[in-house]
């Protein structure tokens, strides 16, 4: 008797649940148009950002070079070049201008949902 209420239960289920399965994976396949426009949009970035507390800036791309500053977290940046690991980069906070580890700097990307 229960294996009979079970397979009445799944078989109604069924006819539920698949015509919303199909409405669902007819419109699924986006046209190409939309497909171009989702991907412009997720490919814009936002600003750079700080992953430590914070980061020496340095005249040289080199750790073992004269330190010009400390970047801080909330500081806002910008990055001019890239060498290897490192970015030339001013603070715009304080104005310094040098080398930080790209170990430590990012480019956040936008959320494109």
């Amino acid at each position: 008797m229960r294996s009979a209420r079970i397979a009445a239960s799944a078989a109604a289920l069924g006819v539920l649940v698949y015509p919303l399965a199909a409405a669902r994976a007819a419109s699924a396949s986006p046209s190409p148009a939309a497909s171009t426009t989702l991907v412009s949009q997720c490919e814009s970035f936002g600003p750079w950002g700080v992953y430590a507390k914070a980061v020496t800036i340095r005249s040289k791309a080199s750790t073992n070079s004269t330190a010009l500053g400390v970047l801080y977290r909330s500081h806002r940046f910008t990055v001019h070049k890239t060498k290897g690991n490192w970015r030339y980069i001013t603070d715009r906070s304080t104005g310094v201008k040098g080398w930080v580890s790209a170990k430590y700097v990012h480019r956040e990307i936008e959320d494109c949902r």
